[in-house]
């Protein structure tokens, strides 16, 4: 990662990617090779949880146990911490996810995100969440606000009621308020993801968020291995809104010597 940290820091992990096992294109030990060439020291396999549109979410959720045995062979053969993570989708106004909790505590790590492209559980509420942001009134200020006020519902619920680790991409297509959902994260450890594939998390999204003290990640979202590890566009928003390293949980200090207060790659929430 050399030239893509701050004086003194390093980034180790990239926490957020996909594989074959959704819509990524290698797999997981591609994945884990990818992130060895980088020079990291932490992986995330996050494929999308079972209800986004059936060619691209996982087959069940049993797919993740498949997915921690290609883990532990990936990183006994590339000395990197491989993790066994899902971008869970948020598929109810009230912070519904598409994995249950039996599942979550299985994973390394939880990550969730809003996507359009997902199957509700209900008529209700696919009309009560994906309806506002999809239909031609969406274009009024009165139904954008009112769908914002959903999106926002929603996330928040989610990290109030789910061992959310991250939340991705926030405000990827549909409108958030950065603010409250950042005061939700900062009360519950969760981070909030920079994102190099995503330019909805920019400088403006980091500085809003940034003041309700909330901790950040910065990813890739890599959907194939030649990104994993891609982190350049997330620093460069880091660094041009000001955020101190301290702040984002997947770099340490270049020095081993010197302490960094953290786990960059323990997967737990602290």
């Amino acid at each position: 990662m050399r030239g893509l940290s701050w004086t003194g820091w390093r980034v180790v992990a990239d926490y957020h990617t996909h594989t074959r096992h959704s819509h990524g294109t290698g797999t997981v030990l591609q994945n884990a090779r990818a992130a060895a060439a980088r020079g990291l020291e932490a992986v995330g396999i996050a494929d999308h949880g079972p209800r986004m549109y059936p060619w691209l979410g996982v087959r069940s959720p049993g797919t993740y146990d498949r997915i921690r045995r290609e883990a532990r062979e990936a990183a006994r053969l590339t000395g990197v911490r491989v993790l066994t993570a899902a971008e869970c989708n948020v598929v109810t106004p009230d912070g519904d996810l598409d994995l249950a909790a039996r599942d979550l505590r299985k994973l390394d790590m939880v990550l969730a995100g809003l996507h359009l492209m997902v199957v509700p559980p209900s008529l209700s509420a696919a009309a009560r969440l994906l309806l506002p942001n999809v239909g031609p009134w969406r274009w009024s200020g009165r139904a954008r606000a009112r769908a914002r006020q959903t999106n926002t519902k929603a996330l928040v619920e989610a990290v109030r009621r789910h061992p959310v680790d991250i939340v991705t991409h926030p405000g990827l297509h549909l409108p958030v308020d950065t603010r409250e959902l950042a005061r939700a994260c900062a009360a519950r450890g969760t981070r909030m993801e920079i994102s190099s594939a995503h330019r909805e998390t920019d400088e403006v999204y980091v500085r809003a968020a940034a003041r309700e003290g909330v901790e950040f990640v910065l990813s890739s979202d890599a959907h194939r291995p030649s990104r994993v590890g891609d982190l350049e566009a997330a620093l460069r928003v880091a660094r041009r809104a000001g955020l101190s390293p301290e702040r984002v949980y997947n770099v340490a200090r270049s020095d081993p010597q010197v302490g960094a207060g953290k786990d960059p790659h323990s997967g737990q929430r602290s």
